[in-house]
């Protein structure tokens, strides 16, 4: 029971994410976005280390450098993808990333896939389908592929984060070196463009972004660590309900019923897969 509760905290804290992204989006750019929240794991994460005396030495290094690189693209696509598509919308395409998991697996670990897993993948992009063709049909035709792309490149992430945890590496490093190399990277990005201050008008919702990522993140670690797994993982979904609830609240995002069947269909799909 207390791992389910966490996972719903979770899931609330990843849908308000999402409403702080798209309401500092209208001052700052994605890159900034992505910099002021990762920067908050590093000072909290990096905060914690230092007075705990942990070690930030790790032979894995390689590792994490090429996770934190594909991570970090993923979270600048879904970032993006908020700024320019309904906000349910975009945490669905986002929430395919089972499905590019288990496809990656195939492809490149060469594991077998069951039926059930197969039926997730057909089920689970016949629903990325029928969401974007009316995005495909207005002026949201690459954000959706954006969109869309932070679920693969989430994917193709958690493969590395599941080498790490098969090396050995500490849960806190993982997401620390993420949020660093991520931090360094925007910071670089941020050079060649003009400077987006923070002002009183976004600065409560770049707060707002940093809190609600960093609760969303710790409470997600704790539900998986008191929790059922497979429990767990289904209600990670919810973050679609709040963010749809979110969206139709504060932007009058009203879903039709080929979207709501859309969404239901990557659902079910994602939770498929995660049974594979």
């Amino acid at each position: 029971m207390a791992g389910a509760l966490w996972m719903v905290l979770a899931a609330l804290s990843f849908g308000l994410m999402g409403v702080f992204v798209k309401l500092a989006s209208a001052s700052l750019g994605t890159v900034a976005l992505v910099f002021w929240r990762t920067l908050f794991a590093v000072l909290l994460l990096g905060g914690i280390a230092v007075l705990r005396r942990q070690r930030f030495a790790t032979p894995q290094l390689k590792r994490h450098l090429q996770r934190g690189l594909i991570g970090y693209l993923s979270l600048l696509a879904y970032f993006y993808a908020i700024s320019h598509l309904p906000l349910a919308t975009a945490v669905t395409l986002n929430y395919t990333s089972p499905l590019f998991l288990a496809l990656l697996s195939l492809l490149l670990l060469r594991e077998r896939l069951s039926r059930t897993a197969l039926l997730a993948l057909g089920l689970g992009f016949a629903g990325v389908a029928l969401l974007l063709r009316p995005t495909f049909a207005d002026t949201g035709f690459v954000a959706g592929l954006i969109g869309l792309s932070s679920g693969f490149l989430a994917g193709w992430s958690y493969l590395h984060v599941r080498e790490l945890g098969q090396a050995g590496e500490a849960e806190w490093r993982t997401v620390f070196y993420f949020a660093l190399i991520s931090t360094v990277g925007g910071g670089l990005l941020l050079l060649g463009q003009p400077w987006q201050p923070l002002t009183a008008d976004n600065l409560p919702w770049v707060l707002g972004l940093g809190v609600t990522a960093t609760v969303a993140q710790l409470s997600m670690t704790r539900a998986y660590k008191v929790g059922r797994k497979l429990l767990v993982a289904n209600l990670s979904y919810l973050t679609v309900l709040f963010s749809s609830l979110f969206g139709m609240l504060l932007w009058h995002h009203v879903l039709d019923m080929a979207q709501l069947m859309a969404m239901g269909l990557i659902i079910v799909s994602g939770i498929l897969a995660g049974r594979r």
